[in-house]
């Protein structure tokens, strides 16, 4: 039985980041097909640096060097999380995208990869005491 337990763990972490990957790849499509404008481009450059970070920190995260360190490091992927969060509301708002869909789509990723990681560090820091 421990060894289930292990495996479904790692096949859990694995498809977090399989799934921070997929995002970050979303992030990249998006912001490449976005209005040429000099709003859109800046907005689309904020997106692509914040929207790909929260992978490349995960992966970072998965080496911490303690405990607080993995922490710290799941913070800075919640705080990337919910930069995008912001910019993909202001590109929809101001229309710098014309597919609905595709903003729709990222932002409901975007919101559900925000809950997942608020309740990792809950656990994290609950776990660390």
């Amino acid at each position: 039985m421990n060894s289930t337990l292990n495996l479904s763990t790692m096949e859990r972490k694995y498809d977090l980041e399989a799934r921070l990957i997929e995002f970050a790849s979303s992030i990249i499509a998006f912001t490449d097909s976005m209005v040429n404008s000099k709003a859109a481009n800046h907005m689309s450059n904020q997106l692509l640096r914040s929207g790909t970070s929260p992978a490349l920190n995960y992966g970072e995260a998965q080496s911490g060097e303690s405990r607080r360190d993995f922490i710290h490091k799941i913070k800075i992927v919640l705080k990337e999380l919910r930069e995008s969060s912001v910019a993909i509301k202001i590109i929809e708002k101001a229309q710098l995208h014309l597919d609905a869909n595709a903003t729709n789509s990222l932002l409901k990723e975007c919101n559900e990869l925000i809950s997942i990681f608020v309740k990792s560090v809950e656990t994290a820091e609950r776990n660390n005491i």
